[in-house]
């Protein structure tokens, strides 16, 4: 049924005039129904643009990112926001590091504004509900002591921290197994890490040989007789090339034992994942489990300094629990308030590793053009001058490729659009770990324009506070550890990152479901993201927090699978229902 048209009477119908003024009403009548939703349209599209506008300043100079600065403000010489990459593309008249996906960035931004008001999904800071069956037990020991009576181990572990710290448990698990004496270990001078740090600047060296004088027999250097040998000459010199990666061990067994009742001392050199996960003695995995869950602890300046962290991340020092005590010793009990943890002072911690020497080695591209090309190539002949042979002779995967394995470390603007998909809220705390982000300060834009309570250790702590680890790479990243591994949600960018593995299976060990990591499936990320240009942000968000969900599962530690990262094993740790 049509509606009866406003027209003057019949008989007036059908004089000239009558009919040019019925005309005219109804053109004017069929003009306004369309020019509504062209206002409406126009509307729409000035919205969209000005997000497309603001995030398009991500590639401007002048777009800095204005952190929360919590308690002292970083030194301009000292920022961890500058990089050297930025001074140099200045420098050289470059255009500043350009940032993908600035479409989805202003539909995040537009979600982010809608949801404040929202509640949090439910998830976000918890585990699933049976990560709670799980406890920390691999302290309890059912062994005979070790004499250590067949001779000395030495090892000089290469590579940062992390290397180092898997590599220190694995000689003590060696140790064991050869029942030998383990010598304090030494720290191979990397040209990459660029720290002298030995043993004793960030382990406790005492509480290392005390924790574990029930399980192998340490000293802190060679017995005088055996100091002035010929290592290399008699045959005691093993290096990884000597052992292969993640050996069995029966090899050692096979191989080493007898060179040590020989020589009496044995020096691994390197020594990086020279120990296999499976198949291995019970108690010798769970004896490496007590190495790095329980054994190592970090001297007091690095204690102190971390919990001056913790509680200027949380507003005040957390309640004690065993990751605190743990990482922090008696500096954890200092000022603890009553009560329960202030709910309003959560922190995320973030690991972005998206350092130059990760992004050059992965061979990926990053939407920075030619400069970045070119930059990047530079760098690979400089640092990875093997890798810039072997492209000469071999034909390697494409970046688009390496892309969609989910082979390239996740940018800063990838990380982001993570998180907003899964829920966390534009006034989330944010810590970010790690070392100078390459494309410094115009890539972490696109973090903390969205989230703009953003911190580092640096804009944490004064310039006098962090002076004493300067030019100590794994001392800072000591610091960084402990932020992360006390944070109440942790997202790594790289679950093949050492560090990321640490953190995360320390917050399985001791977090008794409370602790929740957030575990990007790269290859599925990088195939929502590549539909950057048309997808929609409902269907984005849908699709990301389906492919997190599905790493949460809490399952028993896979065979093979490192109990660094996972502990969640019988060795390692005990289920409350077994």
């Amino acid at each position: 049924m049509t509606e009866a048209p406003l027209l003057p009477p019949p008989a007036a119908a059908s004089s000239p005039a009558a009919s040019a003024l019925l005309r005219a009403r109804r053109r004017r009548r069929a003009w306004r129904r369309p020019r509504g939703l062209l206002c409406w349209a126009a509307l729409v599209a000035f919205f969209f643009l000005m997000n497309w506008w603001m995030f398009s300043r991500l590639q401007d100079p002048a777009a800095r990112p204005r952190f929360r600065l919590r308690r002292h403000p970083p030194s301009p010489a000292n920022s961890s926001l500058s990089t050297l990459e930025e001074v140099r593309a200045a420098d050289k008249g470059k255009r500043p590091h350009k940032v993908m996906l600035t479409r989805l960035l202003a539909l995040a931004a537009h979600a982010l504004a809608e949801a404040e008001s929202r509640p949090e999904p439910k998830d976000l800071w918890k585990e699933p509900i049976n990560a709670t069956l799980w406890r920390p037990c691999s302290d309890q020991r059912d062994s005979e002591v070790s004499e250590g009576v067949n001779g000395y181990i030495i090892i000089s572990a290469n590579g940062g921290i992390n290397q180092q710290r898997v590599a220190i448990c694995n000689a003590v698990t060696v140790s064991r197994l050869l029942n030998a004496t383990l010598v304090i270990p030494k720290f191979l001078y990397s040209n990459v890490w660029l720290d002298k740090s030995q043993f004793g600047d960030i382990y406790q060296e005492g509480y290392f040989i005390k924790y574990l004088k029930s399980d192998i027999r340490i000293v802190k250097e060679l017995p005088l007789e055996l100091q002035s040998l010929d290592l290399e000459a008699i045959g005691s010199l093993v290096n990884d090339t000597d052992v292969m990666k993640e050996a069995k061990p029966s090899i050692y067994v096979k191989k080493i034992l007898p060179i040590l009742l020989k020589n009496r001392v044995v020096h691994f050199v390197g020594f990086g994942n020279r120990l296999s996960f499976d198949p291995i003695p019970f108690e010798l995995q769970r004896l490496r489990c007590r190495c790095n869950f329980h054994a190592l602890r970090f001297v007091h300046k690095i204690q102190e300094t971390g919990a001056l962290l913790v509680k200027r991340l949380h507003g005040h020092m957390p309640h004690l629990s065993p990751l605190e005590d743990n990482l922090l010793g008696h500096f954890a009990r200092k000022s603890i308030p009553t009560g329960n943890r202030n709910e309003s002072a959560r922190y995320l911690a973030v690991h972005l590793r998206f350092e130059i020497d990760m992004v050059a080695y992965s061979l990926c591209y990053f939407g920075g053009g030619k400069d970045e090309e070119e930059e990047l190539e530079t760098y690979r002949q400089i640092h990875f001058p093997a890798l810039t042979e072997l492209k000469k002779t071999t034909k390697l995967p494409s970046a688009a490729f390496l892309r969609s394995e989910g082979k390239c470390p996740l940018a800063p603007e990838e990380a982001v659009l993570m998180l907003a998909a899964i829920g966390f809220k534009r006034s989330t705390s944010i810590y970010v770990a790690g070392a100078e982000i390459y494309g410094g300060r115009h890539r972490l834009a696109a973090i903390s324009r969205l989230y703009p309570a953003l911190v580092t250790k640096e804009t944490l702590l004064s310039p006098s506070e962090l002076e004493p680890f300067r030019n100590f790479s794994s001392q800072l990243a000591a610091l960084d550890f402990i932020a992360c591994a006390s944070a109440d949600a942790f997202a790594m960018t790289d679950p093949g990152s050492q560090f990321s593995s640490l953190v995360q299976g320390y917050r399985m060990y001791y977090g008794g479901g409370d602790l929740p990591t957030i575990r990007p499936n790269k290859r599925r990320l990088a195939s929502i993201l590549v539909k950057n240009a048309t997808i929609e942000w409902k269907e984005f968000e849908t699709r990301v927090k389906k492919l997190i969900q599905q790493t949460k599962q809490v399952h028993e530690r896979p065979v093979a699978r490192s109990i660094f990262r996972h502990p969640r094993c019988p060795e390692c740790m005990c289920r409350s229902d077994s």
